[in-house]
C-alpha cells in the first residue's frame, strides 16, 4: 500500500504557542530602550569611523591626474603635466611623474591658475555672478528612504569638486548628513536650535520696545533666550574633511525644536516662525560667505522643514519610482500648499489692515527627481510619474548602482570613494549617475542666478 504524500506546511502554519512563548523573553520595560539605544550609539560610532583615518579623523582622499583632467579641470593630461613642469610654484602633487596625486586644496589652487592663464573658451571655474548672494537649496520630502540625504550629500560634494564654496545645514535630528561629513555635535546648542531661539528673542526684544512705549509690561526673556542672543552662526559652523564644505550639524536633541517653536509662537503671535532660518542666513552675512547652502530636512513637514522651505530658493523633492512614493509625494505637495497658503492668508489679513507688505512665498524653481531608479523594472511607472508631474520633474532619473551601496558601507559618498577600490565600469557608471544629477541641479542654479542678474538690470534701466 502506497504511503500518502505529506502536505508541506508554510513557515507560519502549525506553530506551537508554548514554544513561541519561550522565544519572547522577559517583558520589556522602558530601561530596555535605553540599553538598546546605548548599543546602537556604540555601533553607530564604530561603523561611522570605518572611513576614518587611524587617528580617528575623517580625511578626504587625494585625486589622480586622470580624475582631475577627466572630471575637474578641462585640460588634457599631457597639457596638465606640461603646465606643472613649467610652473614649479604650483602644487606638484605626490608620487611619481606618471602617477601623481593631489589634495582637494591643491586642485582648487590649480583650478585658479588655469582660470587665470588658460583658454578663454573653457570654463575652469563654475558660473557665479558677482554681487549675488548664495542660493539656498532645500532637499525635502516627508517620506523616509526617498534618497533625500544621499542626494543632498552628493550634490554638496559635486558642487565642491566643481569649485563652489558650500555650507550644509543638517536639520534632521537623525543626523545622517552630519555623520557623512564627519561632524561632531555635542548637544542642541551646536545645531540651528540657538539660532532659531535667537530669532525669537530678537522678536521679543522688538515687541518689548513697543510695549515700553505703551507702558505695558515686557515679555520675559528666559535663560535660554538670553544665551541664544549671544550665539553667532559662525560659532556653530564647523570645517569638514572637504576644504570647501562647511557644516552646521545636527543631533538627537534638535528634535526638541519641534516642540519649542510652537510654544514661542503662542507667546508672541507676531513672530514669523517660518523666517527664523532665512533671517540668520541673510542678516548675519552667511549668504555672502558661500556660493550654495544645502538644507537637509527631516522626513516630516514640521517646523524645521517649514523653516527650510521658506528659506529656500531651490526645492528638490527626491522620490523613488513606486506607487507609494508617488502617492506620498503628491500628498507632500498638497501639504505644502495647505501650509504656506494658510500662512499667507492668516498673515495678510492683518497686514492689509495695517498697510504692511503682504507675505508671499516664492521659489526660483521646484523639481522632483526620481532616485534609486531601476530601468529594467521601473521604466513604465517612472514614465507615468513623469507624465503627471510634467515640468515639475527633472528629465534625468538617478540610477541605483553598486557603487552607492559599496561606498555607503564606509559611510562615504561616491565622490569620496577611491576608484581603485572598484571595478572601473562600476565606478564610471556610479559616478555618471550622480554627475548627471548634479548637472541637472547646476542648470537650475545658474539659471536662477542669471535670471536674478537680468531682473536687476531691468530694474536699473527702468
Amino acid at each position: 500500500m502506497s504511503k500518502k504524500p505529506e502536505i508541506s506546511l508554510n513557515a507560519y502554519q502549525n506553530l506551537d504557542p508554548a514554544k513561541a512563548a519561550e522565544k519572547l523573553g522577559p517583558s520589556v520595560d522602558t530601561t530596555r530602550f535605553a540599553k538598546a539605544a546605548a548599543f546602537c550609539a556604540r555601533g553607530r560610532d564604530d561603523l561611522a569611523k570605518r572611513g576614518y583615518a587611524p587617528d580617528g579623523k575623517k580625511r578626504l582622499r587625494q585625486f589622480s591626474i586622470w580624475e582631475i583632467t577627466k572630471y575637474l579641470i578641462p585640460v588634457a593630461p599631457a597639457h596638465f603635466r606640461r603646465v606643472l613642469k613649467a610652473n614649479e610654484n604650483l602644487p606638484q602633487g605626490e608620487g611619481t611623474a606618471g602617477a601623481k596625486w593631489f589634495t582637494l586644496d591643491e586642485v582648487l589652487t590649480l583650478r585658479d591658475h588655469f582660470a587665470a592663464e588658460g583658454s578663454a573658451a573653457k570654463e575652469y571655474k563654475p558660473y557665479r555672478p558677482k554681487g549675488q548672494p548664495a542660493k539656498i537649496c532645500a532637499v525635502a520630502n516627508f517620506k523616509g528612504g526617498s534618497g533625500k540625504t544621499t542626494t543632498c550629500a552628493h550634490l554638496a560634494m559635486a558642487a565642491a569638486l566643481d569649485g563652489y564654496k558650500v555650507l550644509v545645514i543638517d536639520l534632521d535630528s537623525q543626523a545622517s548628513m552630519t555623520s557623512i561629513l564627519g561632524g561632531q555635535v555635542e548637544d542642541e546648542w551646536k545645531t540651528v536650535f540657538p539660532l532659531i531661539a535667537k530669532d525669537y528673542a530678537l522678536a521679543v526684544q522688538a515687541e518689548n520696545r513697543i510695549r515700553e512705549a505703551g507702558d505695558l509690561p515686557p515679555l520675559p526673556l528666559d535663560e535660554t533666550l538670553t544665551e541664544a542672543l549671544t550665539v553667532s552662526p559662525r560659532n556653530l559652523i564647523q570645517k569638514t574633511h572637504w576644504s570647501n564644505i562647511d557644516l552646521i550639524g545636527a543631533q538627537l536633541n534638535l528634535y526638541w525644536a519641534e516642540f519649542q517653536i510652537p510654544v514661542w509662537r503662542m507667546g508672541l503671535r507676531s513672530w514669523s516662525l517660518w523666517d527664523a532660518l532665512g533671517n540668520f542666513l541673510t542678516n548675519e552675512g552667511i549668504l555672502d560667505d558661500y556660493d550654495i547652502v544645502f538644507l537637509d530636512t527631516p522626513p516630516a513637514l514640521g517646523y524645521l522643514t517649514i523653516n527650510s522651505l521658506a528659506a529656500a530658493d531651490i526645492l528638490l523633492v527626491p522620490l523613488g519610482a513606486s506607487f507609494l512614493e508617488f502617492d506620498s509625494t503628491g500628498r507632500f505637495f498638497d501639504m505644502l500648499y495647505s501650509t504656506f497658503a494658510s500662512i499667507e492668508e492668516g498673515e495678510n489679513a492683518q497686514r492689509r489692515a495695517l498697510g504692511l507688505t503682504e507675505v508671499k512665498f516664492e521659489w526660483d524653481v521646484v523639481r522632483a527627481i526620481i532616485t534609486r531608479f531601476d530601468a529594467a523594472q521601473q521604466t513604465d511607472l517612472a514614465n507615468v510619474i513623469q507624465a503627471y508631474f510634467g515640468d515639475f520633474m527633472t528629465p534625468y532619473r538617478q540610477e541605483f548602482t553598486a557603487l552607492v551601496g559599496q561606498a555607503g558601507e564606509q559611510v562615504n559618498g561616491i565622490y569620496e570613494a577611491d576608484y581603485r577600490d572598484f571595478n572601473r565600469d562600476t565606478y564610471l557608471r556610479g559616478r555618471e549617475a550622480f554627475d548627471r544629477t548634479y548637472a541637472e541641479f547646476k542648470q537650475l542654479l545658474i539659471g536662477a542666478w542669471w535670471r536674478d542678474v537680468q531682473a536687476e538690470k531691468e530694474n536699473a534701466d527702468g
